[in-house]
C-alpha cells in the first residue's frame, strides 16, 4: 500500500515545499494538496518548486474540479509539469466544494465533470479530443502521461467514476463504507466493459498517532474533528438532492442531522467551532486516531478491502511527528518488499 500525504497550501509556501521534501524522506508516495485558490495559495505554482526538489514525489490535487479553472489550462498545466519533471502528476477532481462555493458558486453536474475528465486526460496525454465543436491536441504533451482519479460519495458518482475514471478517491477510512463504496465503482466499471482491477483505489482521511491513552485519544479527536464538518457538506448535498434515502449507508447520512452552517474559512483547520455536531464515534471511524498498533491494524483492514493507496490529511498540531511515526514505524511495514535471500 502507497502513504500519501495531503497538505493545504497555507503560506508560506516554503512550508508546504519542505514537508513535502520531508514526507519524500520518509518514504511517502504523493503529496496531495486542497485546491483553493480564495482560501489559500495556488497549488500548482508550489506542485512546480515540490518536483523541482525532489526526486520520486508524485503530486495532485484533492481535489481540483471543473468549475473554477478552463479544462485545457488544467491539462496544460499537467502536460508543462510533466515535461518539466518527468511524468510525476496526478489529477484528482470532484464536481467542487470550497474553491466553487466560497465565491457563491455551485458544485458542477456529473455530466460536467465527467466531460471534464475526459478532456484533460486526453489532452494531458498527447491525445486529441472534441473540444467546442473542434479537435485540439497539444502537440508538444506526446510523452505526458496523466491518470485521472474521480472523488465523490453518492451511487450515481460512484457509477460515473467508475465508468470513466483511473481512480477513486474516498475522503473517509471507515471500513464498512469504503467496502460499499469501492464495490460501488469496481461494478460500474465492470459493468461498462472496464477491467476493475485497474483502477486505483484511495483513501484520504486524518492520521494522528497518539501515545495510547484514553487523554491521547481525545485530543487527537478534537485535532481532528473539523474532517467530519467537511465530509458532512458533501453528504449534506446528496441529502439535499435525492433525499434521506440517497442509497448511501446510514452511517454517513445520520450524523449530519444536527448540522448547521458551515463556514468556509475554517475549511480544514483543527480550530474549527462549529463542528460540534460530529460524535466521537464519527471521527473515531471516519479517521485513523491512536497508536501505531491501532493504525497499522486498520491500515491492514482497508488494504484487505482493496485499498491502494492511504493519504494523510495532515491538519493538526502533529504534523511533523506524523510524518516521522509513518515514516519510521508504519511505512515500511506497510511496503511490500521482496527477501534478499530465500
Amino acid at each position: 500500500m502507497d502513504i500519501g500525504v495531503v497538505l493545504q497550501t497555507i503560506p508560506p509556501a516554503a512550508r508546504v515545499i519542505d514537508l513535502a521534501k520531508r514526507a519524500e524522506t520518509y518514504g511517502f508516495s504523493h503529496v496531495w494538496t486542497f485546491d483553493s485558490h480564495i482560501l489559500w495559495q495556488e497549488p500548482y505554482v508550489i506542485y512546480s518548486q515540490i518536483l523541482a526538489e525532489t526526486r520520486n514525489i508524485v503530486v495532485g490535487p484533492m481535489v481540483t474540479n471543473p468549475a473554477t479553472r478552463d479544462w485545457t489550462v488544467t491539462a496544460s498545466t499537467y502536460a508543462t509539469l510533466n515535461e518539466m519533471y518527468g511524468n510525476r502528476t496526478v489529477c484528482g477532481i470532484g464536481r467542487g466544494d470550497s474553491a466553487v462555493r466560497v465565491t457563491n458558486g455551485k458544485p458542477t453536474t456529473l455530466k460536467t465533470m465527467r466531460e471534464s475528465v475526459n478532456v484533460i486526460r486526453e489532452l494531458a496525454n498527447g491525445r486529441g479530443v472534441e473540444y467546442n465543436d473542434s479537435t485540439i491536441t497539444l502537440p508538444w504533451a506526446s510523452k505526458s502521461r496523466l491518470e485521472v482519479w474521480g472523488a465523490g460519495y453518492g451511487p450515481k458518482a460512484l457509477k460515473m467514476i467508475g465508468e470513466n475514471c483511473d481512480g477513486f478517491i474516498l475522503q473517509l477510512a471507515d471500513p464498512q463504507i469504503t467496502a460499499w463504496m469501492i464495490d460501488a465503482v469496481k461494478s460500474a466499471a465492470s459493468d461498462a466493459g472496464r477491467n476493475p482491477d485497474e483502477l486505483t483505489m484511495c483513501i484520504a482521511a486524518p492520521a494522528y498517532v497518539t501515545d495510547g491513552s484514553d487523554a491521547g485519544l481525545e485530543h487527537a479527536r478534537d485535532q481532528t474533528r473539523w474532517f467530519g464538518g467537511m465530509v458532512g457538506n458533501h453528504v449534506a448535498d446528496i441529502v439535499d438532492r435525492y433525499g434521506a434515502d440517497a442509497g448511501v449507508p446510514q452511517a454517513l447520512t445520520d450524523y449530519i442531522k444536527n448540522r448547521q452552517a458551515y463556514d468556509y474559512n475554517q475549511h480544514g483547520s483543527a480550530s474549527s467551532d462549529h463542528v460540534d455536531f460530529v460524535p466521537d464515534e464519527v471521527i473515531d471511524r471516519f479517521c485513523l486516531l491512536g497508536s501505531v498498533e491501532t493504525q497499522l491494524e486498520r491500515l491492514h483492514e482497508l488494504k484487505s478491502l482493496g485499498v491502494d493507496q492511504f493519504a494523510i490529511y495532515l491538519q493538526h498540531d502533529a504534523k511533523d511527528e506524523t510524518l516521522a511515526q509513518y515514516g519510521e514505524k508504519i511505512i515500511p511495514v506497510m511496503t511490500e518488499t521482496a527477501l534478499a535471500k530465500q
